[in-house]
């Protein structure tokens, strides 16, 4: 007789560079230029902007992405890519710095305050269960 796994031990959790989101998200702003804005590194990014210290709300960020060497075909420079929508203004930016393993508990944590506010966006839809695709 096979036991059922225990809901109450979780797995653990995969590296933020493990994650392979589907599809890609285009750096920038398609309909104006310098909206893309490198950084020299997660810490400057945090000290220096008010997407690390604002209302989550009107700096909504829609994906982020951790490009490291090795991991989903990427052999170039390790660094993270983040993707917001500021909503008050519907504007579309991104930024980039460079990020090492020791950077990840404090991203996650960035990452986790951010999924919070996705979550409470869309927790009138979601009922534990996929959606099916709806064909046309």
């Amino acid at each position: 007789m096979t036991t059922p796994p225990d809901p109450a031990v979780s797995k653990p959790a995969r590296h933020l560079w493990e994650i392979d989101h589907p599809y890609y998200c285009q750096e920038g702003n398609y309909f104006k230029a310098g909206q893309h804005t490198p950084f020299a590194s997660w810490t400057s990014f945090a000290e220096e902007t008010l997407f690390v210290r604002a209302d989550r709300d009107q700096n909504f960020l829609i994906r982020w992405d951790w490009r490291k060497p090795g991991f989903h075909e990427w052999d170039g420079p390790e660094y993270l890519l983040l993707f917001f929508v500021l909503q008050r203004k519907a504007w579309l930016c991104s930024v980039e710095m460079p990020v090492t393993e020791a950077d990840e508990p404090a991203v996650r944590a960035f990452l986790t305050e951010c999924a919070d506010t996705m979550r409470a966006t869309w927790a009138p839809l979601l009922d534990g269960a996929p959606s099916t695709p709806r064909l046309v």
